[in-house]
């Protein structure tokens, strides 16, 4: 069901965020849940002090950094892209995958108990066919404890690994090849699965100075930040066992941190754009439990890679469209007029199926939007592509928990 509006949404970081479920993970052995728990920011308390906080003269080393980061709460690898049909270029899909170190003890406990672990590992992937209108959605999650699940050291081939969701055989994997990062995933309940192999083709973006990336006004609401904003991509998805051999361009992800989110921040919109001149426009904006924009922060990346850093007041996105789920009562936006100003940018994002929510079957009351949108100007004309994810909308479980 399509029904217009016309919402201010803000002007002009998106944290990816976990579900505040550590207790019911950590009394069974291993159990299948989802995406999510974001910190609000605060001054730390005493039981905090152990978790390393995001810091703007970190040091980065890569590849080095490309692998997990221990002792801070939250890591993700997050990528979204869009794909062709090798064969029949008509049929395109939308993909995100995504895996999430989620932190439970900042050290390891003195035990000697496969179950004595420091960190779980999530997954989620969801495949939209574009052509059809249909969305799968799979979800896991893991101790990460070496045999379920587990984030190696750095210069493993493998970055991060978990066992399938239950009732399929195999694993779920991330590797680096040094070029770029291939990644797997299979669902035969959900009927999906993908092979991917990328590589970069522009140079790796920081988001906010030296990759720090402010999440509020909080002392330490921030996380550490990169994208590599254009991978060409190739390999197989597959739709019920419906195997097609894809080629597309992807958008990456990395953060980790362990207190982004500010003090009443329930959720948040961004956007991922690779534009057809060579420009990548990342945007977020922070809601509260109001659904006012209380945070706002962007990257215009040159198609050389020089970065813009964008304050809230540079630039304005206006929701005008909107989409209600039948599933979960929530309504999302899903098109949008953004404007830059400085930058003379004026163009429309829109979702290319209306229906891109994951909704979780393992966590009560979690879902949310993940959709691949196209960027067109005043006159219809084709700018771009990428993504938007859109959280805290509805009665979906606060993401601020």
């Amino acid at each position: 069901m399509m029904r217009g509006c016309c919402r201010e949404i803000g002007r002009g970081p998106r944290t990816s965020w976990y579900v505040g479920l550590v207790a019911v993970f950590l009394s069974i052995p291993a159990v299948v849940v989802s995406h999510a728990i974001a910190m609000p920011a605060r001054a730390p308390r005493s039981d905090d002090m152990a978790w390393k906080y995001a810091e703007p003269e970190f040091d980065w080393s890569f590849p080095r950094d490309h692998w997990a980061h221990a002792g801070y709460k939250t890591e993700w690898w997050y990528f979204t892209g869009q794909l062709v049909d090798v064969t029949d270029s008509s049929r395109r899909f939308g993909y995100q995958f995504t895996f999430f170190r989620v932190g439970v003890l900042p050290e390891s406990l003195a035990i000697n108990s496969a179950w004595a672990v420091t960190d779980l590992v999530m997954g989620h992937t969801a495949l939209t066919d574009i052509s059809s209108g249909e969305h799968r959605f799979s979800e896991l999650v893991y101790r990460a404890n070496g045999f379920l699940g587990a984030f190696p050291a750095a210069g493993d081939s493998l970055v991060a690994w978990s066992r399938a969701p239950t009732g399929t055989d195999g694993r779920w994997t991330l590797r680096w090849s040094g070029d770029g990062f291939a990644f797997q995933a299979t669902d035969d309940r959900a009927g999906v699965a993908l092979q991917l192999e990328t590589l970069q083709m522009k140079p790796l973006l920081f988001q906010g100075p030296n990759g720090y990336s402010r999440k509020g006004v909080g002392p330490s609401a921030a996380s550490l930040y990169y994208t590599l904003p254009r991978l060409s991509t190739t390999g197989t998805v597959s739709i019920d066992g419906n195997e097609f051999s894809v080629s597309g361009e992807s958008w990456m992800d990395k953060e980790f941190g362990s207190n982004q989110l500010g003090e009443g921040q329930v959720g948040w919109d961004w956007f991922s754009l690779r534009l057809d001149d060579g420009r990548d426009l990342m945007l977020y904006l922070l809601r509260d439990g109001e659904g006012a924009v209380d945070y706002a922060r962007g990257t215009l990346n040159s198609p050389s890679g020089a970065a813009r850093y964008l304050n809230g007041d540079e630039f304005q996105i206006q929701a005008i469209d909107s989409w209600l789920s039948q599933e979960t009562g929530a309504e999302y936006p899903i098109e949008w007029r953004i404007e830059i100003p400085a930058e003379d940018i004026s163009f429309t994002v829109s979702a290319e199926v209306p229906n891109q929510e994951n909704v979780s079957r393992l966590v009560p009351n979690l879902f949310y939007w993940e959709g691949s949108v196209v960027v067109i100007d005043l006159a219809g004309v084709r700018l771009g592509q990428g993504y938007v994810e859109l959280t805290g909308y509805g009665s979906a479980v606060p993401l601020g928990i």
